[in-house]
């Protein structure tokens, strides 16, 4: 391709009004080739090259950092309707007149441009204000999970798929396969594939894998079957049919694991980014941030649960706590698989008594989002903020079928952030001086699972807002116990664990 030729391609895709600024060289390259062009993945210098040339005049903005070349914006005289003028000598011969203006416009639909042409200062600032600051950074760091854990999931699911993709692409090469996670299709006797995905994948009531979840306790109806026997309620299967009635035929999935080729490349990339981090020589700096209320490094218990009838529990004897988190069964007028608690009941909930100050999780769905608001404020609570969790399938895309929503199906759960409400002389909310914040967004895009387990991420986000002190969730289950944390609920099993001597001296002598 000669170098206009990629010249004008990379102003067409430049002006395009899907582009998302800042956007890589890399990413740039990618579009092309997906577009058809005749680029390879090898020709990444001649791109930033022609980056670079394009540049000069002011077409567009350009920073080039550690992380490589990026685009941060198109100049305004190359995105609006200014012209222009390209004065020719008539000695030319081509038979325009001097003065003729060649205009190229903004495309139909596209985003307003972003910089004045020429103001190389501005330029500047703005290529800085794409980077996040020092200090987001170093917090990224510190809060990087420890455990290489995360595997990207393959956009084309299936390893035939993926491959048949890639290689009309032309980006298939030799002894390059696709290291993302892939699925294969779970073909039993009563499946049809005709059908498409099961909208619950495996979260469907139809599937063996579900019901042996260790989180889920047998239901009443079970009698005398034995603790590990798992009855789903009938009639809410996929399409509306249940277990009982008759199996899913729509397609379910399973990773596809190749635990040979794969999982060596897998094996080294961990250790080459492990090496380049011990030998690059960040990391040292730990960013100040709040110690919590101890304003110590926390020291975490063993997680701590006890097994009760929250209606019928004495909160007294707990204590006080400085972070609350309660995922209540409320009653939102669906058939649910377990029981529920009348507004009524929940607003008589003691709350209150567990805090002199701190802060509230409430999570809240359907019409518990208005009574959720209203138990707050009965609890002598002040909103302050909202966490949205937009709920993923197996397959790492957003949920067609939720099974709650009267008008539409939902596909995201609220978690209200509530604070206890204290005033200061002039009666402006006070906040607990503990709490660090600032430091997540407020949603969370996570996988679904059992029926009411919330994503782990949520604990993440709890304990940077809070280190240390001492956290109760309420409504909790097996699954939801972890260290730092007291879990009160009816489905934790038999045997309490308590490791703060007080509190096992206070619940003996009650």
């Amino acid at each position: 391709m000669a170098e206009d030729q990629l010249e004008a391609e990379l102003k067409r895709l430049l002006l395009s009004p899907k582009l998302i600024f800042p956007i890589s060289s890399t990413k740039l390259l990618g579009r092309l080739i997906s577009q058809g062009s005749s680029l390879r993945l090898s020709d990444l210098a001649r791109l930033e090259a022609a980056l670079l040339k394009l540049a000069n005049p002011g077409f567009i903005c350009i920073h080039n950092d550690t992380n490589g070349l990026s685009v941060a914006a198109v100049n305004t005289s190359y995105g609006e309707v200014l012209s222009i003028k390209r004065k020719r000598s008539e000695l030319e011969g081509d038979g325009e007149t001097e003065g003729e203006d060649s205009t190229l416009r903004r495309p139909v639909g596209a985003s307003p441009t972003l910089l004045p042409v020429g103001d190389s200062a501005i330029q500047d600032i703005f290529a800085l204000l794409q980077n996040g600051t020092a200090r987001s950074r170093l917090l990224a760091e510190q809060f990087t999970s420890p455990h290489d854990e995360f595997e990207p999931v393959c956009e084309h699911i299936t390893k035939e798929t993926c491959t048949k993709t890639r290689i009309e692409s032309d980006t298939l090469h030799a002894a390059t396969l696709c290291d993302k996670v892939h699925f294969r299709p779970l073909i039993r006797p009563h499946t049809d594939p005709a059908l498409g995905h099961c909208s619950y994948l495996n979260t469907c009531y139809s599937e063996p894998t579900y019901a042996l979840s260790p989180s889920m306790p047998p239901f009443p109806s079970s009698g005398g079957r034995g603790a590990s026997f798992v009855s789903l309620p009938s009639g809410l299967g996929a399409g509306g049919r249940g277990k009982e009635k008759a199996p899913c035929r729509y397609l379910h999935f399973e990773v596809d694991y190749d635990g040979s080729i794969l999982e060596a490349e897998r094996e080294r990339r961990r250790l080459n980014s492990r090496n380049d981090e011990s030998h690059s020589g960040r990391g040292g700096y730990k960013l100040g941030i709040g110690l919590g209320p101890s304003g110590q490094e926390p020291s975490l218990l063993p997680p701590q649960w006890i097994s009760c009838d929250l209606r019928r529990f004495d909160y007294s004897v707990l204590g006080k706590f400085h972070v609350i988190m309660a995922d209540p069964p409320w009653d939102i007028h669906m058939s649910l698989p377990y029981g529920t608690m009348t507004d009524d009941e929940m607003r008589a909930m003691p709350i209150p008594e567990l805090q002199d100050e701190g802060l509230l999780f409430l999570w809240v769905t359907g019409r518990a989002m208005e009574v959720g608001r209203e138990c707050m404020r009965v609890w002598g609570y002040t909103r302050v903020d909202e966490v949205v969790w937009l709920k993923t399938n197996q397959l790492q895309r957003v949920i067609r079928t939720g099974r709650t929503g009267h008008w539409l199906n939902h596909t995201k759960e609220h978690m209200l952030v509530g604070v206890k409400t204290i005033s200061d002389g002039h009666g402006n909310l006070k906040m607990p001086s503990w709490v660090n914040r600032g430091l997540d967004t407020d949603v969370i895009v996570s996988e679904v699972r059992e029926t009411s387990r919330k994503p782990e991420e949520v604990y993440g986000l709890i304990e940077r807002m809070c280190p240390g002190g001492r956290k109760v969730e309420i409504f909790g289950r097996k699954h939801n116990t972890r260290p730092g944390w007291l879990t009160l609920g009816n489905q934790l099993g038999n045997a309490d664990q308590i490791y703060e001597e007080d509190l096992a001296a206070r619940i003996a002598a009650r």
